[in-house]
């Protein structure tokens, strides 16, 4: 092995050899265990929450292939409409053209061919990352298969009376020109204003003050509401204001949704323009009237004076010309929350438009009669609630049946180019056929060519495509051999903010189409945030590469990937500045296990990730240790005899005892990974190789390793060091699957063990048998014992390798025992010059103390230190403390201080302060025993 752990050298080579080897591929043995990877957006890049997604679902896949599952992750990416279109038209504009300049099918055979082109990134990211997907079997979402699947769905939802066309109110992108989803849709507050408008009543002369936020919208105002239980307009109700610079009556109505406390308590009604308004306005038979067009300006429906502003200008044209009539009481500032698209940062326009709707509310009993039964949801409710599918963690249950008990029927067109195209047509007058295409159309409804027909525009909705990706990936709708045997498939891994839009419409398709549900369980992990709690964004300039950690990235490259394309350039200037103090010298190169590990140590079942580059350093560190660990156990063993051939070995206590807590490693390994806590998985691991395995039972072997009079005690070592690394190897393959590869191809034949490589071997499990209570009572007597000596050392600032004298006080029978049979690793490892047991009777000297329940190790001080050194190096230190005490006791003191810093702040100079006070009393009481000596 190289002396360096290296990790760029032998990551990309062993992937390779995966892949080149079938070794990602259903070996068609065991029990089949299926994961369908969340299809990233064919667009971009895998971001931090891909990387720790998609770590987990390697570590599920990589667990259940040792296990002897028949194992299948499922990869794939979606063709994500809305910002694939976008990126083709940004380069279609850098060139002073539109995707009307090409028209409709050239637009989209260049998406396609930047598709070809760029389509590799996210593939070669998830090969970084060690993701042993099934390639053979790559899936995009606008394959020829799977875009029959779309179409069959939507033609027989649609024979069945549960898609339909309607005029709705839906999320208006004016920029896009299409509806767009509620998870597209980013809500913040900003600053605005309220307008305080006066209407007048059409048959006196009093008027109405209506409070307003969007002025603009009231030229499509169809009635003023009122709570019925206001007094102040009780008397009001059922009369008519003339709605102001458009002249049309509109009544005054009576509704319980306004709020009687909030701005004037009248309310004005636009329903073809607010989500609100619109369920008001339904209630009293208010006809909506759209006043803008797609692009948000305000159309024919409106005064000619307003015709064709952008809804900004009509807002400022009406404002002014309701103060010139005198019917502008005031405006207040006010903060609101605005809607904008998350891909155009455009503000989002209620808009009443025609689309596509799947229907989820409709009632149907089981004899097909009206009434009692929603055809498509409440199967998916009861299917949670029958336990055929269950959510990890289980409070995800509540947000899933809050979602579907009161859902709204699904929009599922855009008005885009890009996607799977609403396979409908429509005559002159106006009739809608739906069909394969065009052909069959005319064949199932008798329409001859004379009959002209014209293909709907719009394309669905992404969602609708991925609602049937875990059985449309696998074939369907043929009836596949991968069909059978992997749906349902096992388990999805996703995060919580798309249960609505993709977890619970998966259910709802598979058991419609599949009459099964799709996955057995739903495991929802946490989103990844940045140090300081916040959600990574480009615009606040906290976004890590996960390619970046893996391979490092110099400062200056750093700085540029973080500030070229902002959509804020203002915000530039500050996100270079926080760069650089963030990371000086730019980003080291970790490697993929250490990242890996990272995010499985951050896999709690806590709803936030909060990653820290520090805590890759440390698992960075942790590679190396095992590196290490694994080069001196090679120094040890190759060319050796490793008891492979049947000589005599023994095993000794050290031996017994590792081989023990191996055992309750493994069994807390694996209940971890099945429960998904891939944190205490984690946890188990590093503690197992860092505390057990490299600190204590490497050094415990070397006594054993070089007494060369007991051949058979050091057979039993070596034995024990090369099949208890290469159980462990195994064990944390799942999370660090490449340093543990390159290490047990150097190990396993030592320990006796023949494979092509460690991802097929089987997972560790416990062995009852193997456990031994003696030798980790022993072990823990001889730890603590040295772990004594080591503080009295670190305390009064002995040299490491100073051999020390002992003095034992209260040993008791057993003490004396243990001490006989582990002289030797207490000498080695504690140092010891020499072992004095005390009689009750004798005096001790000056000494350290530590104990170990009831026995007594003393180091007596006398002869150890140089006295004057020592008490002035902790007077300088006392001082040292003394005056950090005083400077933070008068931070603390300060009154402003306290009430102005945050709390977190204010709490860390506590913490401080406590520390350092414990620090003190420690050194004092050093320096009292020193001046005794």
């Amino acid at each position: 092995m190289d002396k360096t752990y290296n990790p760029q050298q032998i990551e990309t080579q062993w992937y390779q050899t995966w892949e080149s080897r079938g070794y990602f591929q259903p070996d068609g043995k065991g029990n089949p265990y299926c994961i369908m990877i969340p299809p990233p957006n064919v667009t971009g890049t895998l971001h931090m929450g891909h990387a720790f997604q998609d770590t987990l679902m390697d570590i599920l896949v990589r667990y259940h292939r040792m296990h002897g599952d028949n194992t299948l992750w499922q990869p794939g990416t979606d063709h994500a409409g809305i910002a694939t279109q976008m990126v083709v038209e940004r380069q279609l504009n850098a060139e002073d053209k539109t995707r009307h300049d090409l028209g409709r099918e050239a637009f989209v055979d260049k998406i396609w061919a930047w598709k070809a082109q760029s389509g590799g990134t996210i593939q070669n990211q998830m090969r970084r990352l060690g993701a042993s997907v099934d390639w053979s079997r790559e899936r995009f979402t606008m394959d020829e298969g799977l875009s029959t699947a779309v179409r069959d769905v939507f033609i027989q939802l649609y024979r069945e009376g549960l898609i339909y066309r309607g005029q709705r109110l839906v999320n208006w992108d004016p920029v896009l020109q299409t509806a767009v989803s509620d998870l597209e849709v980013e809500s913040a507050e900003e600053q605005g204003s309220i307008w305080r408008l006066r209407y007048p009543l059409a048959d006196g002369d009093e008027t109405l003050v209506v409070a307003t936020t969007r002025p603009e919208t009231m030229l499509g105002d169809t009635a003023v509401a009122v709570n019925p239980e206001d007094e102040r307009y009780r008397h009001l109700i059922g009369r008519r204001v003339k709605l102001p610079l458009v002249g049309r009556e509109i009544p005054i109505v009576a509704d319980e949704y306004v709020d009687a406390s909030f701005g004037t308590g009248c309310l004005k009604i636009t329903p073809a323009h607010d989500f609100n308004d619109y369920e008001v306005g339904r209630r009293h038979g208010c006809e909506p009237i759209n006043i803008f067009t797609g692009d948000a300006r305000v159309n024919a429906n409106a005064p000619a004076a307003y015709q064709g502003l952008d809804r900004y200008e009509a807002r400022e044209r009406i404002v002014a010309d309701l103060e010139a009539a005198g019917l502008l009481e005031g405006i207040d500032a006010h903060k609101l929350m605005v809607p904008r698209c998350d891909r155009t940062r455009a503000v989002i326009e209620p808009y009443l438009t025609y689309q596509w709707f799947v229907d989820l509310t409709r009632e149907t009993q089981s004899d097909g009669r009206p009434g009692g039964w929603a055809e498509i949801t409440r199967p998916a409710i009861q299917a949670v609630r029958q336990g055929h599918i269950r959510f990890v963690p289980e409070n995800w249950t509540k947000t899933y049946y809050n979602w579907l008990e009161d859902i709204q029927d699904w929009c599922i067109s855009r008005q885009l180019w890009w996607g799977h195209r609403i396979p409908a047509w429509y005559d002159e007058a106006g009739n809608v056929y739906v069909g394969e295409d065009e052909q069959a159309v005319r064949a199932a409804h008798g329409l001859d060519e004379a009959t002209a027909l014209t293909r709907d525009e719009d394309v669905l909705d992404t969602w609708f495509s991925s609602a049937l990706w875990p059985f449309s990936t696998l074939g369907w709708p043929d009836e596949t051999p991968e069909l059978a045997s992997f749906y349902p498939t096992s388990v999805l891994v996703t995060g919580f903010d798309i249960i609505f839009f993709w977890v619970a419409r998966m259910i709802m398709m598979g058991l419609k189409f599949r009459g099964d549900v799709p996955f057995r369980e739903v495991y929802i992990h946490g989103l990844v945030r940045d140090s300081e709690g916040a959600k990574m964004s480009k615009s606040k300039g906290n976004v890590l590469d996960p390619i970046d950690i893996v391979d490092g990235i110099d400062l200056e490259s750093l700085v540029a990937k973080r500030t070229t394309g902002l959509m804020q350039p203002q915000r530039a200037g500050a996100i270079e500045k926080q760069t650089r103090k963030a990371f000086p010298e730019g980003i080291a190169a970790h490697g993929t296990d250490a990242l890996r590990f990272t995010f499985a140590s951050l896999a709690t079942t806590g709803r936030d990730v909060v990653f820290d580059m520090g805590r890759v350093d440390g698992y960075r560190n942790f590679c190396n240790k095992l590196w290490n660990a694994a080069r001196f156990v090679l120094m040890n063993t190759e060319g050796q005899d490793c008891g492979t051939s049947g000589g005599e070995q023994t095993l000794g206590t050290a031996e017994r005892w590792i081989i023990s807590r191996l055992q309750t490693t493994e069994r807390t390994v694996n209940d971890a990974i099945a429960g998904y806590r891939m944190d205490q998985a984690a946890q188990a691991i590093y503690e197992f190789i860092w505390d057990e395995y490299c600190d204590w039972y490497l050094e415990l072997s070397k006594p054993a390793l070089q007494d060369a009079g007991d051949d058979a005690a050091a057979r039993g070592t070596r034995r024990t060091l090369v099949t208890v690394l290469e159980a462990v190897l195994r064990l944390a393959h799942p999370i660090m699957p490449f340093v543990t590869e390159a290490i047990w191809q150097r190990v396993a034949p030592l320990a006796g063990v023949s494979g092509e490589t460690v991802m097929t071997q089987p997972f560790p499990v416990a062995e009852p048998a193997r456990e031994d209570p003696e030798a980790e009572a022993e072990i823990d007597w001889l730890q603590r014992f040295i772990l004594g000596i080591r503080r009295i050392r670190g305390e009064m600032d002995i040299a490491p390798g100073k051999p020390l004298p002992v003095l034992l006080g209260n040993a008791s029978a057993q003490d004396l025992d243990r001490l006989e049979r582990h002289r030797a690793a207490l000498d080695f490892l504690g140092r010891l010059e020499s072992v004095t047991v005390l009689d009750a009777a004798d005096n001790a000297p000056e000494s350290a103390l530590a104990l170990v329940d009831q026995l007594e190790i003393r180091v007596p001080m006398a002869g150890l230190i140089d006295k004057d050194a020592e008490l002035t190096r902790l007077e300088k230190e006392r001082s040292r403390l003394a005056g950090d005490i005083q400077r933070t006791e008068g931070k603390l003191g300060n009154e402003r201080f306290v009430t102005r810093a945050p709390a977190d702040v204010v709490q860390k100079e506590r913490d401080k302060l406590a520390e350092a006070q414990t620090a003190l009393g420690r050194i004092e009481d050093q320096i009292n025993r020193i001046a005794r000596l």
